[in-house]
């Protein structure tokens, strides 16, 4: 398995940032660590992932979240 570093960005944080921690616990097992943060003031969040895993459960995760409105997904393999 290897280690990726995933950013999300969540625009309108009151309606789909719901949806987005159900998808993270869902997936909580791979997830190594989480950072978050809001900015009340444009009501967006963003979300700062370790997660290990291989590169097809990184697309499926990737799928799953960008699927929700205003929800970016990006990552990269750090090892």
């Amino acid at each position: 398995m290897s280690l990726y570093i995933v950013g999300i960005s969540v625009d309108n944080r009151s309606e789909f940032g719901i949806k987005v921690q159900e998808i993270l616990t869902k997936h909580a097992e791979n997830i190594v660590a989480r950072f978050g943060i809001h900015d009340f003031q444009n009501k967006s969040g963003i979300i700062t992932l370790n997660v290990r895993g291989d590169e097809k459960f990184m697309e499926e995760l990737s799928e799953e979240l960008t699927a929700i409105p205003t929800v970016t997904v990006k990552y990269m393999t750090l090892k």
